[in-house]
């Protein structure tokens, strides 16, 4: 299947978990192609060569995010400086992204980064897009992130789900945890995939994969979980918050990491909400003791480490 993919000019550069995955979208010789995210800041020189190396001479024209999360659209500038291309963004993101308004991108909330970047276009959903050699459609996939867009191409079944699908469930329904009812949203994104014809999902982490009916019923039952106990998905993002940095820094002192946790303010939003009862620094170390337990990160007297 992939090989087939690549030689319709479809091009997956799975990446490690800092980094989203992105999808290379070739034209016909001379026409240029098109990049579906470019993946998180601190990988750009990385994603810059994955793209000199498949692009093989030809044009970078485009670069299309799926959503405005950092590790999908971190390397843009770097990808905009390196090869003068658009780039194109939800368009529901336009105004935040021309104004560069950080709290409403939610970077400073999660305690990452980006750098800036200038947005040339916009995407919508529902529309249809010619994207390198084919037309694609593209899908609104609210829950995850209130704006994302997914893109399904008809003629080969494929679905780039970005974090509405994975595998195994999908990604952390932040506007939950600012006191939006969003579980519904991620319901209907799963139920407006099932209508599709689907052979292939490119997922926004992890392998590509064929199990699609598998991975609807996956997701479906574990988004019935986070709604039946909502602390529990509220806990899970605290983790995640957690993990996306040692993933970054790979190992810091704790008073390094305590403070830029000081400064996360969805790790506080979620204690205030969904776990009051628990003073910060006694939540930030339940959340950062069970996952040491867990082998998802090592503590020492002062530093904290991240265990693959």
């Amino acid at each position: 299947m992939h090989q087939e993919l690549a030689r319709a000019g479809i091009i997956v550069f799975e990446r490690g978990w800092l980094s989203s995955n992105n999808v290379l979208l070739r034209g016909q010789p001379g026409e240029g192609a098109v990049l579906v995210d470019s993946g998180y800041w601190t990988h750009a020189d990385q994603t810059i060569a994955l793209l000199h190396q498949a692009l093989d001479g030809e044009r970078l024209r485009r670069v299309v995010n799926t959503h405005l999360h950092s590790d999908h659209c971190g390397g843009n500038a770097a990808i905009q400086a390196a090869f003068r291309c658009e780039i194109d963004v939800p368009a529901g993101e336009v105004d935040v992204v021309d104004g560069w308004d950080e709290a409403r991108l939610t970077y400073a909330a999660t305690g990452q980064y980006c750098p800036r970047f200038l947005r040339t276009g916009m995407v919508d959903a529902p529309d249809e897009l010619q994207l390198g050699r084919w037309l694609w459609r593209t899908l609104a996939s609210p829950g995850h992130d209130p704006m994302s867009i997914a893109l399904y191409q008809p003629d080969f079944r494929v679905l780039i789900s970005a974090d509405a699908l994975w595998q195994d469930g999908f990604g952390v329904v932040f506007p939950e945890l600012e006191g939006d009812d969003a579980f519904p949203a991620v319901r209907t994104t799963l139920d407006s995939f099932e209508e599709l014809d689907v052979r292939l999902v490119i997922p926004g982490h992890g392998a590509p994969f064929t199990e699609f009916g598998a991975a609807l019923e996956r997701a479906r039952k574990r988004l019935g979980r986070f709604e039946a106990d909502p602390p529990k998905h509220a806990l899970h993002a605290a983790k995640v918050l957690v993990k996306f940095r040692l993933l970054e820094t790979k190992e810091e002192s704790l008073e390094r990491f305590r403070a830029w946790l000081e400064k996360a303010s969805y790790f506080e939003l979620v204690r205030q909400r969904y776990f009051a009862d628990e003073s910060f620094e006694s939540f930030r170390d339940r959340v950062v003791g069970e996952m040491a337990v867990r082998g998802s990160l090592r503590l020492t007297a002062d530093r904290i480490m991240d265990c693959d």
